[in-house]
């Protein structure tokens, strides 16, 4: 398996925190990132701590979202919605592999439902590409639970990681890191354009929890 150093953009929040865990837990070296290095570096030290006694365990430091993204190999934004391309445009992400699990969403009387980007011709995963040209975009990792991700299984054996981008080496990293969360590889679910319909899938998940008290995912079956 490759090694990869991963700044997780958002990861002071359950699931930026939750996957640089799993990844860390994997031999990964990743770097929380946070507006601010100093929400950045406790929360690392918690990650840290959880993996103590964890035989190859990579390192978690904490760091401002710049700072985190300046040495990183693979940059995944675990951010809300709200200010997203503001701070995307503020990220040095050229020449990296760039991984959004951003999901827009909103909430009203009726529920959880997905936020219409661009007039339904666009997602957070293609904004950040239109933001950041010279990044390599991804989406995958939208459908995990920051609960279950922080949970005590080894992996999450039940769930798929859908993988959606325009190049096969972009997938092919996001496909890889997979392993490291369910104990396999990440699904190839198709084009970047497909994020239209991941991201706000993640709606049609928290219903689901809600009306269960579960913590659903999403399992392909016909592959294997």
């Amino acid at each position: 398996m490759t090694t990869f150093r991963i700044a997780v953009i958002g990861g002071t929040g359950p699931q930026g925190k939750g996957l640089g865990y799993r990844f860390a837990r994997h031999g990964h070296t990743v770097v929380l990132g946070s507006r601010a290095a100093e929400k950045a570096v406790p929360v690392a030290e918690e990650v840290t701590a959880r993996l103590s006694g964890v035989e190859g365990a990579g390192e978690v430091t904490g760091a401002s979202n710049a700072d985190a993204c300046a040495g990183a190999d693979v940059v995944l934004l675990a951010v809300p919605y709200d200010g997203h391309d503001e701070l995307v445009a503020t990220l040095p992400l050229e020449g990296k592999v760039v991984i959004s699990c951003v999901n827009p969403l909103a909430f009203d009387k009726q529920g959880p439902h997905g936020r219409i980007i661009d007039d339904g011709a666009g997602s957070a995963a293609e904004s950040a590409q239109r933001i950041a040209p010279e990044a390599t975009v991804v989406g995958a990792f939208h459908h995990v639970s920051a609960v279950t991700l922080w949970g005590e299984a080894d992996y999450l054996d039940d769930e798929d990681v859908l993988v959606c981008g325009d190049t096969a080496e972009g997938k092919a990293v996001a496909i890889e890191l997979a392993r490291s969360v369910t104990g396999r590889d990440g699904i190839d679910a198709g084009k970047l354009r497909l994020a239209r319909q991941l991201e706000p899938l993640t709606a049609v998940l928290i219903s689901i929890n809600k009306r269960y008290k579960a913590h659903s995912g999403v399992r392909i079956s016909g592959l294997h």
